[in-house]
């Protein structure tokens, strides 16, 4: 694969070379949480199948932190995630606690590399200047209670009317990825193929806030180019993502990795697990007396992997791995469950 290399730097270069032609014998996952509370069951959940599908294929794993809400991240909860994970019986390669020859593994350490990335995007002219704040979206959406608004050409064209007015009023603009009209197609390691309409689903996207923040897509796009991760397992409501990021991918001039998307936990109420609401925390079921080994089988149990729920090592469960067993994956924790799980505290 060729690209173009005038005007980037040297670690740029190196960046992308190092992903086009990789000469990795091993796969490489992670799993990349963001420090922002305790972890609950269904962040254990994706970051045990995250980590069983790495070890099953004997690669490397990775740990790295997602730190760039910086409202909302604290010191903290990095190591009490890091203490939850390994409470757990995971265990990883490179990481904030470990290192590795990718570090730093903390995203609010990792600036130069998005600026690297964005100049870059800059100078194929894949960005523009947004001045429209999440107000003026939601009054033009022709549905505003949605909580996605595709950016399209209604929005492009009210964007160039406001963009003087706002410069005046001294408002800093965010910057967006521009997509173009193109269908996207990949095939996910366990949903199949996805078709996606750039201009109708994706729209175009931030990768740069208006307060100076990096957006999730380019950071996590750069990180995973950066490490050389050639697999990524996910929750599903990340489905729609991957679309965007194969498109920055594809602009950054690099080979994307694997996807894989389990489907997400509900608690007992049939509500997706939060860290907002405190969804059963992992700190919490410690403290009551949970054996990790017990929490394993369960979270093995409603992955599918495990056909009854038993107290079992992770390391243990790496033989049992098939991702086919995804099928028989149970979606919502009923109080049988957490019956079980707690019977002996």
């Amino acid at each position: 694969m060729q690209f173009a290399t005038n005007g980037f730097s040297e670690q740029y270069q190196t960046l992308v070379m190092m992903n086009t032609i990789s000469t990795i014998k091993s796969p490489r996952g992670r799993y990349a949480p963001s420090p922002t509370g305790f972890l609950h069951l269904g962040n254990a959940r994706t970051a045990l199948a995250a980590w069983l599908h790495t070890r099953s294929q004997g690669g490397e794993f990775i740990l790295r932190i997602e730190d760039l809400d910086s409202q909302r991240s604290k010191s903290e909860y990095i190591e009490a995630n890091i203490a939850e994970l390994k409470w757990l019986g995971l265990d990883w390669d490179e990481g904030p606690d470990v290192g590795g020859k990718y570090q730093p593994y903390i995203q609010s350490q990792r600036h130069n590399m998005y600026h690297e990335a964005l100049e870059h995007l800059q100078s194929q002219r894949n960005l523009f200047e947004c001045y429209l704040s999440r107000k003026d979206l939601q009054d033009i959406a022709s549905a505003p209670h949605e909580k996605q608004i595709v950016y399209g050409l209604q929005e492009r064209k009210l964007n160039e009317q406001v963009t003087e007015q706002k410069k005046l009023e001294g408002k800093t603009p965010s910057l967006r990825f521009g997509v173009k009209s193109q269908t996207l197609r990949y095939t996910d390691l366990l949903q199949g193929e996805q078709l996606f309409s750039a201009m109708h689903d994706v729209g175009d996207f931030i990768v740069k806030r208006a307060d100076g923040q990096w957006a999730y897509q380019l950071a996590v796009v750069v990180d995973d180019i950066a490490m050389n991760i050639t697999e990524v397992v996910r929750g599903d409501d990340l489905l729609n993502s991957t679309a965007a990021q194969l498109l920055l991918y594809e602009a950054l001039r690099a080979t994307p990795p694997a996807f894989m998307h389990v489907p997400l936990l509900a608690d007992e109420t049939g509500q997706r697990m939060s860290k907002r609401k405190g969804s059963l925390t992992l700190s919490a079921i410690k403290e009551k007396g949970v054996k990790a080994q017990r929490l394993i089988g369960l979270l093995a149990f409603s992955l599918g992997i495990l056909d009854k729920v038993q107290e079992i090592e992770a390391k243990d469960l790496i033989s049992h791995y098939s991702r086919k067993a995804y099928d028989a994956s149970i979606l919502q924790l009923t109080e049988k469950h957490l019956e079980w799980l707690y019977a002996t505290t």
